[in-house]
């Protein structure tokens, strides 16, 4: 694992689609990584506990397959049960997580995969959660690569100072409030 100290998030590069109080983050990411490989990452629960925000107790692969999600770093404990709507391996992933939509499309380029995720967010959270999904991608990018820097959600995500810029960044990119998180958490 590389030194956790040596990751910086790059610059906010996300979209988002408004409708009322609940707006949709779209975020692309091109990774170096095939997108059987990178399918493997959205869909096995030994590699979601490595970059994701929820523990999944069992393959996201299957249409039909019913499976818990725990949300690392809540409060109190948060398991939500979803049903995977869609895998169309390995183009296409949907299923919901704590109630939000989430879709993945994989698409080849190249040697590699274009990565994107739509998820449904509440207008309120729009900044915070392309702040964490941003992480998340980037950490799921090194973990691919063989150059693991660790799961950074929840908690500790806010207390990241690359957290906190993109949060500002991302708030300003999409004209939303910056509410909710610590302003005087520890930067690293």
């Amino acid at each position: 694992m590389i030194a956790r100290e040596q990751y910086t998030p790059g610059p906010a590069s996300a979209q988002v689609r408004k409708d009322g109080e609940t707006w949709t983050l779209i975020l692309v990411r091109e990774l170096r990584h095939s997108p059987e490989k990178v399918w493997q990452a959205l869909t096995d629960p030994a590699q979601l506990r490595e970059w994701a925000p929820f523990d999944a107790d069992r393959s996201l692969s299957t249409v039909g397959s019913t499976v818990k999600l725990t949300t690392v770093g809540a409060p109190a404990l948060h398991v939500t049960e979803t049903t995977v709507t869609r895998a169309d391996a390995p183009e296409v992933l949907e299923y919901k997580w704590s109630g939000f939509d989430m879709r993945w499309k994989l698409e080849a380029l190249g040697d590699g995969t274009r990565l994107t995720l739509w998820t449904n967010i509440d207008r309120r959270y729009i900044s915070m959660g392309a702040a964490g999904w941003h992480i998340c991608l980037d950490v799921l990018d090194h973990l691919l690569g063989e150059t693991p820097i660790g799961r950074i959600v929840g908690p500790d995500a806010m207390k990241f100072g690359g957290w906190q810029r993109l949060n500002a960044e991302y708030a300003q990119q999409f004209g939303a409030e910056t509410t909710g998180w610590p302003t005087n958490a520890p930067k690293r």
